[in-house]
């Protein structure tokens, strides 16, 4: 018997119960992106003349590895808590999932899967990259919907002075003091990101193959290291440095030097329209 939670006005993390299971809104929103993510990939892929099939075949691959990629990355950089709370480790539906984790688990295993069909990594990139971002962008309303990844104590006037929704400022009040919406500025520059990519990507002469993807990596990780420093419950490494705004860096760096040094080869072919 399904049992309606409180609406998505009220803000509860609780879509609905299905008896005893909790389905929750997190997992909702997630699946949400990667569904949308998966029909666009397929249909930019029957324009590149990518058997839509690969994608299909892909996902089944790269959904359970990412996530697992996500939550390890999460838990290896909070090991001291959840070394004393092992039967948290498993708990996603809590959040606690880290975007970084869930790419690079998702291109490790796009490499080898390109490499046991024969395709062309950079072509598979290219064709998902859009996607991709897309479905982040999406997928942070899951940390909305858990008050997670926001930042720093902040004024209600403030928030009002930004022409944010009030339904959204509500709920940025956690432990009676209002955040900084991180999650928010990371959607929308996500958002943004896929819409430059979808627009320019199909642009004459303007992209070579794999540079839709390099460019990706360039956008997102140059929003991430700036609002990740606004964030207050960043991962830490040796409570030096905020271990996403070290990887922006080094991604945005390889991404750079990867993309110059294929242009000055001279030898990539463009992006086939």
């Amino acid at each position: 018997m399904i049992s309606l939670g409180k609406t998505m006005l009220a803000l509860n993390p609780i879509a609905f119960h299905f008896g005893p299971i909790q389905v929750h809104w997190y997992g909702i929103i997630i699946a949400t992106g990667v569904v949308l993510a998966l029909i666009l990939s397929v249909r930019e892929g029957q324009r590149r003349g990518i058997n839509e099939d690969y994608f299909y075949d892909y996902l089944l691959w790269a959904l359970p590895i990412s996530i697992i990629c996500a939550r390890l990355y999460y838990v290896i950089f909070q090991w001291p808590y959840y070394s004393q709370h092992p039967g948290e480790i498993v708990a996603i539906w809590d959040g606690g999932i880290a975007i970084y984790g869930a790419i690079i688990g998702g291109v490790l295993t796009l490499y080898f899967f390109c490499r046991s069909r024969q395709i062309s990594l950079w072509t598979m990139m290219d064709v998902i990259s859009p996607a991709l971002i897309m479905a982040q962008g999406i997928g942070r309303w899951g940390n909305f919907m858990n008050q997670e990844a926001f930042g720093v104590i902040t004024s209600r006037a403030a928030l009002v002075s930004q022409h944010i929704p009030e339904w959204i400022i509500n709920q940025m009040n956690i432990g009676n003091h209002y955040r900084v919406p991180t999650f928010l500025y990371e959607s929308l520059w996500d958002l943004i990101g896929f819409a430059v990519l979808m627009i320019l990507r199909h642009r004459h002469h303007l992209f070579k193959r794999g540079e839709v993807f390099l460019t990706y990596v360039m956008w997102y990780s140059f929003g991430r290291f700036f609002i990740e420093e606004m964030r207050t419950d960043s991962l830490m490494l040796g409570n030096v440095i905020r271990v996403s705004q070290l990887l922006s860096l080094v991604f945005f760096i390889v991404a750079l030097i990867i993309l110059i040094v294929r242009r000055r080869r001279g030898n990539i072919p463009w992006y086939v329209n």
